[in-house]
């Protein structure tokens, strides 16, 4: 079994993964992109996974582990293997206000797409995804509110160890979620 984390950009995958791993799970990362201003704590993530849809032969190093795989590539996920996804919901207002300030203090230039319009878009891509999940024999998903999960972080442990069946500290878990870390609120 696969261990998923998954969600649009900017809804909480970092901290889930953190959660993960203060529990002991092994954590699937290359470690290439570091902590910085958007991301205090890291990315976790592996640049293989950001091209899942042209190579996924490497996703068995992640059995009995966890992974990031942002929503847009979980379909190229190869069949052959379980997955259990823990798919981070948030705000899509606030995912947008999250990824404009990341543009901004990289210096890269703002689409001219107006918010209204890119919530349709997220909102589509979420809906579709939630629909190909609901369809896979092979995964399992949980969905998780990042918002909540600030608010009451015990709840969502309890939830995923429930969900992964597995025996997991609770208090760990919970320690990681850091509400001062919760900077684009809508």
């Amino acid at each position: 079994m696969i261990i998923v984390v998954s969600g649009l950009p900017r809804s909480g995958t970092s901290m889930m993964m953190k959660m993960l791993e203060a529990t002991k799970i092994q954590v699937l990362t290359d470690e290439i992109r570091e902590a910085d201003e958007d991301n205090l704590r890291g990315y976790y993530e592996d640049e293989r996974a950001k091209t899942l849809h042209k190579d996924n032969s490497w996703i068995t190093e992640a059995e009995d582990k966890a992974v990031k795989v942002i929503s847009y590539q979980l379909p190229h996920l190869p069949p052959e293997h379980q997955y259990r996804i823990i798919f981070m919901e948030r705000k899509i207002e606030e995912v947008l206000a999250s990824q404009k300030k990341m543009m901004q203090r990289r210096g890269e230039t703002e689409d001219d797409v107006p918010d209204s319009i890119m919530a349709g878009i997220f909102q589509k891509h979420l809906d579709d995804v939630a629909a190909w999940l609901s369809g896979q024999s092979n995964i399992k998903t949980l969905y998780i509110s990042y918002n909540e999960t600030l608010d009451d972080p015990e709840t969502s442990a309890e939830q995923i160890v429930e969900f992964l069946k597995r025996e997991l500290d609770i208090e760990k878990m919970m320690q990681v979620v850091d509400p001062k870390l919760y900077r684009q609120r809508k």
